[in-house]
């Protein structure tokens, strides 16, 4: 016995629309196409006739061929016995109801989808009209209570994100917007002796560090080409790029001394997209001073040792399995941490999520940052346990897009700050370091980190 096969059986003509809520379904349904041309034969007008009323009886015909099971055969092959029609039938029944149970099962995954918006939306709202009307006014008496706190750590409404980074960074360097203007002066003069021809009495000591500044000042033009190249908006052209570069040549005048380091133009970024110019300044400068951030920029190999093995030791507390199966393959932190805490996480996370963590990190300063790497092991945890060194470092260095925050942040309150009653500052500040070979290893990791990015 001979019948047309049915297609795959994904191929449906109902095609739902749930891009606006409350709209109605709208539907397509296109008419399907005979595996086989049919014949003409003595009395086609009646065959034809009754395969259009019976597609005409249908109460589903998906795409593609899927309804040419219960077609009939082409006059020049045997017809399909009694039997044979109701199997097809049957078959086709079938499909119709799979198809009907996928389009259920998917419309009440998109409702759901659409109330968890709903839901957060209103959540944002609300934590919106708390934080003008009783966080902001009373900053100084509000900010540590343990209603703002749990306010906090569900994430900052995007509306006052800036201003509570700001207030939270705080401003010990004392910048004003005038100083930031000063700077952003100095260095487009810079910029513009830089594009002209250095004069032939410049001594040697000064060449030096002219080139010096120019190749910083290249090194910021490429970077800024690779910060959220998805975005479109910090590259050349874009509506944020002249802000960007402003912002980081203001403070390589600024901070001649730190100069500009490989991944700070993605701090920067993610502080421009929340405040205005100055404030983003000032905001940058005095996070860059906090004593981890200087640690990493001022590549203080002794600092940065002691930052790393204290996340081993929590490492160790709270991830037991992984930190051995680590071990095991010699992957130490630094080979993955470098890298989060350079650009604190927001080149390694998704926008929304690593914003959340700037949230928090603004709240509990550096502990926050280590203890979100653990919460990204932990979420991981299964995943890394099954690969070898080389998959390892290219997972933790590339970690999926997909990352839920709701997930990330479960992780993260799982981990425990505490070792042996001490907490995060008290560890660190008891690791001490006699070895030069550390040193060494970590410096030769440093730079092939940078040759990395």
């Amino acid at each position: 016995m001979y019948f047309c096969l049915p297609a795959s059986h994904d191929n449906r003509s109902i095609i739902h629309d749930y891009t606006n809520c409350g709209r109605g379904r709208t539907s397509r349904i296109e008419e399907p196409t005979p595996e086989y041309p049919v014949k003409v034969g003595p009395a086609p007008g009646s065959q034809v006739q009754l395969s259009a009323a019976r597609r005409k009886n249908l109460e589903f015909e998906p795409l593609s061929t899927t309804a040419l099971i219960l077609e009939d055969r082409p006059s020049n092959l045997p017809a399909k016995s009694v039997e044979e029609a109701m199997r097809h039938k049957q078959e086709y029944d079938e499909m119709v109801a799979g198809a009907k149970r996928r389009e259920l099962k998917e419309a009440q995954k998109k409702k759901r989808r659409m109330k968890e918006r709903f839901k957060q939306e209103d959540s944002i709202a609300n934590a919106m009209v708390i934080w003008n009307n009783d966080v902001l006014p009373n900053w100084d008496c509000m900010r540590n209570t343990r209603r703002v706190r749990e306010l906090w750590w569900q994430g900052l409404p995007p509306s006052v994100r800036g201003r509570v980074w700001s207030l939270a960074i705080g401003n010990e360097l004392n910048i004003t917007p005038e100083l930031f203007e000063i700077f952003l002066s100095r260095a487009k003069e810079r910029w513009k002796s830089f594009s002209e021809t250095s004069s032939e009495n410049e001594t040697e000591d000064s060449g030096s560090l002219q080139a010096d500044r120019e190749s910083s000042l290249d090194l910021i033009k490429l970077d800024i080409s690779r910060t959220f190249p998805s975005l479109f908006i910090f590259q050349k052209g874009g509506p944020y790029h002249d802000l960007l570069h402003s912002v980081l040549g203001a403070y390589t005048c600024y901070r001649p001394d730190v100069g500009y380091v490989q991944g700070m133009s993605f701090i920067a970024a993610v502080l421009i997209l929340n405040l205005e110019e100055a404030d983003a300044f000032i905001a940058f400068a005095n996070l860059l001073n906090k004593p981890c951030q200087m640690a990493f920029f001022r590549v203080d190999h002794d600092l940065m040792l002691k930052y790393f093995a204290a996340f081993e030791v929590f490492f160790e507390e709270n991830l037991p399995r992984l930190f051995n199966h680590f071990q095991i393959n010699n992957l130490t932190p630094d080979l993955y941490l470098i890298d989060w805490i350079f650009t604190l996480y927001s080149k390694s996370l998704p926008l929304d999520v690593a914003c959340r963590v700037w949230d928090v990190f603004c709240r509990d300063g550096e502990e926050c940052l280590f203890r979100t790497g653990l919460g990204i092991l932990r979420l991981y945890q299964e995943v890394l346990l099954q690969m070898d060194f080389i998959h390892m470092a290219q997972f933790l260095t590339r970690l999926p897009d997909d990352m839920a925050a709701d997930n990330l942040f479960s992780c993260i309150t799982a981990t425990q700050m505490l070792s042996s009653n001490r907490k995060w500052g008290q560890v660190r500040g008891l690791i001490r370091f006699g070895s030069r070979d550390n040193l060494h290893q970590l410096t030769s990791r440093f730079v092939n980190f940078y040759v990395w990015m």
